[in-house]
């Protein structure tokens, strides 16, 4: 069967991160969503996403097709039902449709005339931005029992100072000594060629993704994860940094969620709790306007290819675009369009030429190509937050 990843209605709640990649690519827990579905169903997946977006993530449409709205994230329960799906059937979760079976021939799909099976167990969505970080947890301990089963971790050296072992797992290549990880309260997964540094205190539930590296000292609370390649310092809370993304240095970083290829300078700060204890407000590209997101603990979320100087401070709530750049003193806006430059004292519009130049130095130092592909989306994103910039 033919199985294919579609974006679905939380597409632009998910922005800035979907400016950049399908839903599907959404890291949350240990792998992509992505990830997740081809594990599960032992298969390779497509996308149907944003035009612009379709010549990197392209899809392949067979004669007859599984449909798969990529915001559900899968469980043992709904894979067997959406592997069972024949033609004219689906799976909703209430009014929201989770997977459908669909021939090639089909261009309108009328699902009053499908029969429906109703999925009543219990799953996790993401929905908007947050859900990223506060259901990261949950989707840790399920990658965690995905990946490890039947598996024999890695043997821990005895300088560590280890607490609860059975929830720990360490793959292959991976460095870790003069290191505390606590794992009574969820979890730890340490991936291949990964590197703790001595001094790291850690509590699960935690996953550190291939290649990834905690630098000294650094104090990291779950649920937190660490992408592949990404480097984490300092202090960070129940957050999640995408692949090739730098927080290496001291300040604190919490309910928050990092793109790739960002930075964040040392020293620099997110608040995550306002200072009245109200309810956090986060920037709503679908409405162009602040939404309550119903926490009171909520920091930053920062888009793909964004970096911020030494000792930047973000106010609670702070959503930055694709390709921002921030630096000076003060408090910046808590809402920073895609292309900006600057900071408290204001922005500048960072020209496209300008961030092709920085994206193809910062990527080749990581032995990855800038490609034509991804100018091209850089292109749309920037015509498409020009409304937002202040010229």
């Amino acid at each position: 069967m033919n199985y294919i990843l579609f974006d679905g209605s939380s597409r632009n709640n998910l922005l800035p991160f979907t400016f950049t990649r399908p839903v599907a690519d959404i890291r949350i827990g240990i792998l992509t969503i992505r990830d997740k579905w081809e594990t599960f169903l032992k298969s390779t997946t497509t996308t149907v996403t944003e035009d612009y977006l379709s010549d990197k993530y392209p899809m392949v449409e067979m004669e007859e097709n599984v449909m798969i709205n990529a915001s559900y994230l899968p469980n043992m329960e709904l894979v067997e039902m959406v592997k069972g799906l024949k033609e004219n059937q689906a799976i909703f979760k209430n009014e929201d449709v989770i997977a459908f079976f669909a021939k090639e021939t089909q261009d309108d799909i009328d699902f009053d005339r499908f029969e429906i099976f109703e999925f009543n167990d219990n799953i996790i969505k993401v929905q908007n931005t947050w859900d990223i970080f506060s259901k990261n947890g949950e989707a840790i301990q399920e990658d965690f029992n995905l990946i490890t089963k039947d598996r024999t971790s890695q043997s821990i050296p005895s300088s560590n100072n280890i607490i609860a072992p059975e929830n720990i797992f360490v793959e292959e290549g991976a460095k870790l000594e003069f290191v505390t990880l606590n794992a009574s309260k969820g979890p730890i997964y340490i991936g291949k060629n990964t590197e703790i540094m001595e001094g790291a205190m850690i509590r699960g539930p935690f996953a550190l993704c291939d290649n990834a590296v905690v630098k000294m000292a650094a104090k990291i609370y779950g649920p937190t994860t660490i992408g592949p390649a990404s480097k984490a310092g300092g202090e960070i809370t129940n957050s999640v940094i995408f692949a090739n993304s730098n927080k290496g240095h001291d300040g604190y970083l919490g309910n928050s969620v990092l793109g790739e290829w960002c930075n964040l300078g040392a020293d620099s700060n997110t608040s995550n709790l306002k200072n009245n204890y109200a309810q956090v407000r986060l920037w709503d590209y679908e409405t162009e306007g602040f939404a309550k997101t119903g926490l009171q603990f909520c920091g930053l979320m920062m888009g793909d290819h964004s970096k911020c100087g030494i000792n930047t401070m973000f106010n609670t709530g702070t959503v930055v675009g694709v390709s921002a750049n921030i630096f000076g003193s003060g408090f910046p806006r808590n809402f920073i369009p895609s292309f900006s430059w600057g900071g408290n004292s204001g922005f500048t519009t960072y020209l496209t030429k300008k961030a092709f130049e920085v994206a193809d130095v910062v990527m080749a130092r990581r032995n990855e190509k800038f490609t034509e592909q991804d100018q091209a989306i850089f292109e749309h994103v920037f015509e498409e937050t020009k409304k937002y910039r202040r010229e």
